[in-house]
């Protein structure tokens, strides 16, 4: 499925949910609302793209808490913090955790307009890294469990003769069981092999 790239916007103030909404869509850009952050969520999934618009105080879940869960995932969507409560520290906590800006209510529109096509640049670019990373999981999962034996053996630098003997099989049979792993990973070399397996382990979120 295909997503048109749009700017989601949280804030659990309906007048000013409806005047981002004018000032967006009268620049053509694709508007989606929510009234609170568990609404958002109920709605997005990882493969939207876009940015966010997120007010940081809002009943139940706060915006600090839903960058929290956000940035868990690997290349998540580009946030710009609205408030109209701003203060230094909440402004270094939003930006430490990966918020790309912050702006505290009043604010020029034209300065959220510029933000706004600046984070819908960068997530383009996040897009990208995400479908690569979809790609690899799906390669990992689709391994047997034999080849994902042979694979983590394999990363931690392992000969053939030292797997084979930690699996009690035949030299040969961890050829032809790390051949198959690698063709279905489209993994060049053990390098290219050692960044995707990376790559997919680093986006997993801390349970």
């Amino acid at each position: 499925m295909t997503y048109e790239p749009t700017v989601f916007i949280v804030d659990d103030d309906p007048a000013v949910r409806d005047s981002l909404r004018w000032l967006l869509e009268s620049m053509r850009l694709r508007v989606a609302t929510f009234d609170s952050a568990e609404a958002f969520l109920k709605f997005y999934t990882m493969h939207m793209v876009g940015c966010l618009i997120l007010d940081v105080r809002m009943p139940g879940m706060s915006g600090l808490q839903l960058q929290q869960h956000l940035t868990k995932q690997q290349y998540a969507l580009p946030i710009i913090f609205i408030t109209g409560h701003g203060d230094i520290p909440m402004a270094v906590r939003a930006m430490q955790a990966g918020a790309k800006y912050f702006l505290e209510k009043p604010f020029e529109d034209q300065l959220l307009l510029d933000y706004v096509n600046e984070a819908l640049a960068l997530d383009k670019e996040n897009q990208q890294a995400r479908l690569r990373l979809t790609t690899i999981r799906a390669r990992i999962a689709n391994l047997t469990d034999r080849e994902t034996e042979v694979m983590d053996l394999v990363i931690r630098n392992h000969s053939n003769k030292e797997i084979a003997e930690k699996l009690g099989v035949s030299i040969k049979t961890v050829e032809f069981h790390r051949s198959h792993m690698m063709d279905k990973m489209h993994a060049s070399s053990l390098i290219d092999l050692l960044n995707m397996v990376r790559e997919a382990t680093l986006a997993n979120p801390p349970s």
